[in-house]
């Protein structure tokens, strides 16, 4: 009998293989050295292997690990202050995120995190500067990280509505410079747990030079491209008047629409634009609540998708989405679509829970390695606890209704246990390597001081919520 490091039993495994969920039952998974090894009837498995560890998941279901493909953590400090308004980035967060401190936002980093593992993120895609204090905490927790230092040209400050973006080129080399800084550090690192990805804020933040420059960069070190693209009409406010052009055509022209970019968002992007950006080769990564709250609309991901293309979920970032959980992403990317077409057929269950995993891993470039419980890849996996009320009643006959009960019914608190390339790094409810309650209580410290900070800003600016204030309604 051979010694392997783990087996799982349960009555119910979605591996996510196929074109549907791979349902299986009656099997068990073997795993050994952080990799799947087999899933065979689980009888064969008991008699072939015995496990240092022997996980009895009798009453859960089985999923590959969530893919948070698109996070800003380190906005994490500021949730719930710039919902509910127009001009969302300048007038509604930017009165806090001008006074936000490093300390600050690292602290709101963790707290995001936190969230995302305790909903069965096992995948944290993070897009932000300071990703070396990330890149510590994701590997310190167990997780698996796919980080972009973000990188800006455009100077940071509060823009009136139709300003043209100030470029400084001294700014963007430095962000640049950090980056590359990150990837040398970081990149494979953590038993190739983390990868890291060069992430320009956007077409609009960013000079064609420097654009062309990273993607230089990246294409040279088989890496990624994170980038903000045609996210919203004040991007394609800056790109027309600045080139002329909308930014997907822009970005076509200047052959950046290729394999290497991820493009998050594409808020103000039609139908047919969508199309273009997936038959290049690029990936889509949806934000549905973020955008669905920030701006009201439903991205094309729906046409991106039958041309072709993967579309990867993001829970994007806490001051205007208010979560980091996945789960609640799957619901709105199904609702939402189903509200725009005004078809219940339309992005069902099975097709959101793929964007979470499979499709998800395939659209930042590790569908190779994680997404689907297969013989070979890596062991990244999740229980959820079928006895929490918003799973039952259980059905398998004459349907199974797990997978519908987890999208349009569960809320997170449902995640039993987490594991990362066969090491368990949550269970019932505890995170396993940290000190939770300590960063949480951290995080207490710093509501008032920022406040303080904001308020001479946010009451001359008089946005929405400064209104809101006034008139006791929040």
């Amino acid at each position: 009998m051979k010694k392997i490091d783990m087996i799982v039993k349960s009555d119910h495994f979605y591996t996510m293989t196929g074109e549907g969920v791979g349902y299986k039952t009656g099997v068990a998974m073997a795993i050994d050295k952080g990799r799947i090894i087999a899933m065979e009837n689980e009888s064969e498995i008991l008699g072939e292997y015995s496990a240092e560890e022997m996980l009895d998941l009798k009453g859960k279901a089985i999923f590959p690990g969530f893919i948070d493909a698109h996070m800003h953590t380190g906005y994490g400090i500021m949730r719930g202050l710039a919902q509910d308004t127009n001009f969302w980035m300048m007038y509604g967060l930017g009165p806090f995120n001008n006074v936000v401190t490093e300390e600050e936002r690292n602290s709101g980093s963790k707290l995001a995190i936190i969230e995302a593992i305790k909903a069965g993120t096992t995948t944290l895609g993070d897009y932000e500067y300071n990703m070396d204090i990330v890149s510590s905490f994701i590997d310190k927790l167990g997780a698996r990280g796919n980080l972009t230092q973000l990188i800006r040209e455009a100077v940071e400050r509060v823009y009136a509505p139709g300003e043209i973006y100030e470029f400084n080129p001294e700014k963007g080399e430095k962000s640049l410079q950090e980056a590359l800084d990150l990837y040398d550090k970081w990149h494979n690192k953590a038993d190739g747990r983390i990868k890291i990805l060069f992430g320009p804020q956007g077409a609009d933040f960013l000079s064609e030079e420097l654009l062309l420059k990273i993607q230089r960069i990246a294409k040279e070190r088989n890496t990624k491209i994170h980038m903000h693209t045609q996210q919203g009409d004040r991007e394609t406010y800056q790109v027309v008047k600045r080139y002329g052009k909308r930014p997907v055509a822009y970005l076509k022209d200047i052959g950046y629409l290729d394999e290497t970019l991820m493009a998050v968002h594409l808020t103000d992007a039609n139908d047919e634009e969508a199309k273009v950006v997936a038959r290049s080769g690029a990936s889509m990564i949806l934000c549905p609540g973020s955008i669905g709250i920030i701006d009201g609309i439903v991205p094309p991901s729906v046409a991106f998708q039958e041309a072709g293309g993967n579309v990867a979920l993001g829970s994007d970032q806490a001051p205007g989405n208010n979560c980091h959980n996945i789960i609640n992403e799957m619901k709105l990317a199904a609702l939402f679509n189903k509200i725009k077409y005004q078809n219940p057929e339309i992005m069902p269950a099975y097709k959101a829970l793929r964007m979470a995993t499979i499709e998800g891993a395939r659209a930042i470039g590790l569908g190779d390695d994680i997404g689907s419980l297969e013989v070979g890849k890596k062991a990244d996996f999740i229980a959820i606890d079928l006895r929490k009320p918003s799973m039952l009643p259980i059905y398998t006959k004459p349907m199974r209704n797990m997978v519908p009960n987890l999208v349009y019914s569960a809320r997170g608190d449902e995640v039993f246990l987490s594991v990362v390339d066969g090491k368990i790094i949550y269970r019932d409810g505890k995170i396993l390597n940290i000190d939770e309650d300590e960063i949480i209580n951290h995080v207490s410290r710093y509501p008032e001081s920022i406040g303080e900070r904001a308020s001479k800003e946010f009451f001359e600016i008089n946005g929405t919520n400064a209104i809101f204030m006034k008139e006791e309604k929040l």
